[in-house]
């Protein structure tokens, strides 16, 4: 997935997906909790994915997680 940067290492519960040279956000998805964890790129018979871990943060208010999701 060349060109783009995933996010989801913030203060809130959404992935981004960021066009690197333009810096816009082009995609997002809600999550069920906070993702402050570094999304990973995937390919599998040709269908891209990105897993996160989710595991919240109760310091920055966020729900607790204790998910993996792609």
């Amino acid at each position: 997935m060349a060109g783009l940067v995933f996010i989801g290492a913030t203060a809130d519960h959404w992935l981004r997906a960021v066009d690197e040279s333009t810096g816009k956000v082009i995609w997002q998805a809600r999550l069920p909790a906070g993702g402050q964890a570094s999304p990973m790129s995937r390919q599998v018979n040709g269908k891209h994915y990105v897993p996160i871990a989710l595991g919240g943060h109760s310091g920055l208010g966020m729900k607790s997680g204790g998910y993996v999701m792609a």
